[in-house]
């Protein structure tokens, strides 16, 4: 074995440091263990690197844009070099803008109401409610779920093929599930989109933290993303891409920062000049310490390497495959088939079990946290699951019984800071749990599962 390929398979076996990883939980059986988050999808732990750069620079912080100080001088150079390092970590073209933004629900609030007048949008009903709600006020046309990636496409072309030729149209469309994991087509989408004379704005929520992104390798028009998936969790977001229809649009807020020029009119009112750049949909005092959390991000995911991310993160989600295919009782969820590429995300329902009790259970005795519901996805995953909207059962009664239709999903989700032993536990307890049963007693309380006292 050559010393290049022993660092590399070293590294494979490498989580990075995230905070949180010495944690430890009490389990109601007695004793503490050290807390396995797996619920990643929800919101990913901060990396130790972009920690450690907020607090270096956490003395200095200031005021951005106008301050005359030298840190307000500090913190406006800081801003704007992190618009820099998430435009090159997304590959932007030039022109293109990134705005920061709250979330990914954000960014896309932000586009729906920067879209022209008469818009048509298309959107999958498979979409997180964050890519599938902001369009209500626009002409939306709803698309249903796709059963392979080259069907989604074929949906897309069909649609778009009846919409008003002359009228301006975009695409919202997921990089990767948050239910399933599953990868996109998502530059055939764009091909499709662009081909009718439509635009296309990625949600890479679930993809960025897992895959490079990049605006000219996808050819997507806008990229939407959350820094709390991106180990950067300071409450921030952005939007990157095309800037017309960004500076044609009102100001998603208006106040201070966006405003370039106010004077009073002589009818007594006031007239605005808005900025032109980025600032125009930034009013008010920005998230300073949240975009340089993700700029942070950006650079040590960078320098981890994505060859190296990437297939460590195969691994896992090979081991989670492998040790829940030996449990009959479980169904993984899945659009495109078993065989689709797909990111650290995996949803799947016990035959027996309420989804609730099981995730009560998995935590309380394993110290093991993921999440169960229908993961603000709710048209999709009643679409795999089979179910018609209902209210989830008494906990510690069968959902479902075996063979039956589940309400809810169990989902399980991990990334570059998650280390072999957290997987391994979860396939043991799902194993344990489904054989022996839960050993505590568990309520449902205000519609949660937890353990009885």
């Amino acid at each position: 074995m050559s010393v290049s390929t022993a660092a590399a398979d070293q590294s494979l076996c490498t989580p990075l440091p995230v905070l949180g990883r010495d944690v430890t939980v009490p389990l109601v059986t007695g004793g503490e263990v050290t807390y396995a988050a797996l619920d990643y999808a929800a919101s990913a732990p901060a990396l130790q690197r972009v920690w450690d750069d907020v607090a270096a620079y956490a003395p200095y912080y200031g005021s951005v844009h106008r301050g005359a100080g030298y840190l307000s001088q500090l913190s406006t150079d800081l801003f704007e070099n992190a618009r820099r390092t998430v435009a090159e970590f997304l590959g932007c073209r030039a022109g293109d803008q990134v705005v920061f933004t709250r979330s990914t629900t954000d960014s896309l609030n932000l586009l729906a109401r920067a879209i022209p007048a008469g818009c048509q949008v298309f959107v999958f009903e498979t979409e997180h409610h964050a890519s599938l709600l902001p369009w209500q006020h626009a002409h939306v046309t709803y698309l249903d779920a796709p059963r392979t990636p080259g069907q989604a496409v074929e949906i897309l072309e069909r649609a778009l093929a009846d919409r008003d030729p002359y009228g301006p149209a975009l695409v919202c469309v997921t990089g990767a599930s948050n239910v399933t994991g599953e990868l996109w087509p998502v530059r055939e989408l764009a091909a499709a989109a662009h081909a009718h004379g439509a635009r296309i704005v990625l949600d890479a929520a679930q993809l960025a933290p897992h895959h490079p992104v990049s605006v000219t390798d996808l050819d997507v028009d806008w990229i939407a993303f959350s820094g709390h998936k991106l180990y950067a969790p300071f409450g921030s977001g952005v939007l990157a891409g095309r800037a017309d229809w960004l500076q044609a649009a009102e100001p998603y807020l208006a106040g201070g920062g966006a405003s370039r020029r106010v004077t009073r009119r002589e009818d007594g009112g006031v007239a605005v000049e808005w900025h032109e750049t980025a600032a125009r949909h930034e009013a008010g005092s920005p998230n300073v310490i949240g975009a340089y959390a993700i700029a942070a991000a950006c650079k040590a995911l960078t320098e981890a390497g994505w060859d190296t991310l990437v297939a460590r993160e195969q691994h896992l989600i090979a081991k989670v495959r492998a040790g829940l295919a030996e449990v009959p009782e479980v169904r993984v969820l899945s659009l495109f088939g078993d065989d689709a590429p797909r990111v650290g995300v995996l949803s799947f329902v016990v035959d027996g079990w309420n989804s609730s009790h099981f995730a009560a259970a998995l935590s309380a005795e394993y110290g093991i946290g993921v999440r169960d519901g229908l993961f603000c996805a709710h048209p999709l995953v009643r679409t795999l699951l089979g179910s018609d909207p209902q209210t989830q059962g008494e906990c510690g009664a069968p959902e479902a019984a075996p063979g039956e239709k589940s309400l809810n999903a169990i989902r399980v989700s991990f990334g570059a800071g998650t280390p072999d032993e957290h997987v391994d536990r979860f396939v043991n307890a799902v194993r344990e749990l489904v054989r022996d049963g839960a050993k505590w007693q568990y309520r449902t309380e205000e519609g949660r599962c937890v353990p009885a006292v």
